[in-house]
């Protein structure tokens, strides 16, 4: 079996406008985003990411050329994706670091790339973004995958060039962000042509790709460079014009503590020793803005925008970096009054059409579906101190339990507002209360009408929290509930988590992300990929895998 690679820890530092693997151009309202792969710049040693294959660190600076698209470049609205290489497009994950990599390294990477590509659909849903592929030369698996993602797809028509999905036939596993499901869902390529494709390791050609509805054209060479401006000119000209300034995306690093991390919204406490981290997130404590001008003159420093990305950056790090902690505890601190007036303020100045607004509020949205897509069991502990009241009640919501301290002296409460009402779907399209509340639809408007805060003992009787209980029971009930959960078999846990959390429709990410925790997980342990005689552990060399044929 390939040793594996000992584990680095994960930065998501990169340098704008000088990222290592992409080059960025943008003239006027089209972008054009050119996939230019250092050979010898992995995330860490050990491969070479040939052919415009990537690694973790690729990914991490598309994620980040695509939020500064949208913050910094507001004015974009065609994205054109292609190669600097004009003889490859991408030839996908780099199998080199997969076989070396760890099985969480692995699943996390995933999910990554399936985060960073549902993004991108979700910029073209909400947006005003256009993201057309220019596939100038062979597109293999991640590759291809990459180019899904995108709105349409033109392939070069030279003779050479191929769209394929080959990770069956070459490496006994799946594609590994959402391909399958992009295949039928979206481009709706019919079911046998499908299986066909999927178990070609070659791939299409431009002639069957255009017919089975891989891709939505194909063009010579000599037509290549006029055809696919023009291409992005009607995609442009389709979309409303976007406004022109756009704001800075400051560094969001934090420092580093003996026990954690800590940024100036939120702190991450690890405890190793009992497998559990305690993630804060304090409220606003400036005023709320009114206009469209206030909220850009504060640009990436508004608490509705600082706040959630480094609630998000503290998220990436305990999915990479601390793979053993099984229970996170969330908390917020801060003013109740304010927060509810950030919420109302944004809601109004979206309303009134700001795209900084609008912005804000599906990055929130963004990193609240990361929350529910975590693979650690959550808690919310809503102590005497807590601030998860109006949007930050989504995050009690995302949690596998919460619990309220009955305090009758202090009247410990929480607010519900409409700020739960949709503002913030989950991947299903359903509101976290819906989904809370399936089997009594008519809570969900019952308490969205309230109006009043919830004391603890009402809130538990409605169904908003978990448990209230005294201060006679607080500390030695909690401390009861994360000893056991942190006992428990993390794999079972991990399979249970997914299954509760998304109840009733299924959507487009769902299925997505339900299968890579499902599937992907299971097959990425699966001896006929990763076994000494494994075909992701033999991929290169010229041994054939040995597959052990009984189907389970």
């Amino acid at each position: 079996m390939a040793a594996k690679m000992p584990e680095t820890p994960v930065s998501f530092k990169t340098s704008p406008y000088n990222w290592k693997h992409w080059l960025l151009d943008v003239e006027g309202d089209v972008a054009t985003l050119q996939m230019n792969v250092q050979l010898h710049g992995g995330f860490r040693p050990g491969y070479e990411l040939k052919l415009n294959s990537y690694d973790l660190g690729v990914d991490i600076e598309l994620a980040d050329i695509i939020e500064r698209l949208r913050f910094e470049q507001p004015q974009v609205r065609t994205v054109i994706v292609t190669s600097a290489n004009d003889r490859v497009f991408c030839s996908g994950a780099n199998i080199k670091m997969l076989a070396s990599s760890s099985h969480p390294f692995k699943v996390n990477f995933c999910k990554f790339t399936n985060e960073t590509r549902c993004g991108m659909e979700e910029a073209s849903a909400n947006s005003d973004l256009h993201f057309l592929a220019a596939v100038n030369g062979p597109c293999a698996g991640g590759g291809y995958e990459l180019a899904m993602a995108c709105d349409s797809i033109y392939l070069i028509d030279d003779g050479t060039a191929a769209v394929s999905l080959p990770e069956v036939p070459l490496l006994a596993v799946l594609p590994g962000t959402g391909g399958l499901t992009r295949l039928t869902d979206k481009r709706k390529v019919r079911r046998d042509i499908a299986d066909i494709f999927c178990t070609k390791a070659e791939g299409f050609k431009a002639r069957d790709a255009v017919r089975g509805r891989l891709v939505d054209g194909a063009f010579t060479r000599s037509r290549w460079q006029d055809s696919i401006s023009s291409k992005a000119a009607d995609a442009s000209a389709k979309l409303p014009a976007n406004a022109s300034q756009g704001i800075k995306l400051s560094d969001i690093e934090g420092e580093s503590t003996e026990n954690g991390h800590e940024w100036s919204h939120v702190t991450l406490e690890v405890n190793h020793d009992e497998r559990v981290a305690t993630l804060t997130m304090k409220g606003p404590s400036t005023p709320a803005p009114t206009t469209h001008d206030e909220l850009i003159n504060m640009g990436s420093d508004a608490w509705g925008l600082a706040a959630w990305r480094q609630f998000e950056r503290a998220l990436l790090l305990l999915r990479f970096n601390y793979p053993k902690i099984g229970l996170i505890l969330l908390k917020t601190t801060g003013d109740s009054t304010l927060i509810q007036d950030w919420d109302k303020g944004l809601a109004t100045i979206k309303e009134d059409g700001s795209w900084f607004a609008r912005e804000v509020t599906l990055f929130q949205s963004r990193v609240l579906r990361k929350l529910d897509n975590m693979s650690r069991s959550m808690f919310a502990i809503m102590d005497e101190n807590h601030n998860f009241n109006g949007s930050l009640f989504e995050i009690t919501l995302s949690a596998d339990r919460s619990y309220m301290f009955l305090d009758e002296d202090e009247e410990n409460s929480v607010t519900i507002t409409e700020a739960s009402a949709g503002r913030f779907p989950m991947s299903s399209g359903l509101t976290r209360l819906q989904v809370r509340f399936l089997g009594e639809p008519d809570m969900v408007e019952s308490v969205l009408s309230n109006g009043e805060p919830y004391l603890a003992e009402d809130a538990e009787d409605a169904g908003i929290v978990t448990a209230s209980p005294d201060d006679i029971d607080w500390e030695d009930e909690l401390r009861i509930a994360i000893e056991e959960r942190v006992s428990l078999s993390p794999d079972a846990l991990t399979g249970m988590e997914q299954n509760l959390r998304y109840g009733g429709q299924e959507s487009h990410d769902t299925k997505i992300y339900g299968r890579l925790s499902a599937w992907q997980n299971w097959i990425f342990q699966r001896p006929n990929a990763v076994g000494d005689q494994g075909a992701l552990t033999l991929y290169g060399h010229p041994e054939r895998p040995a597959f052990d044929f009984r189907r389970t």
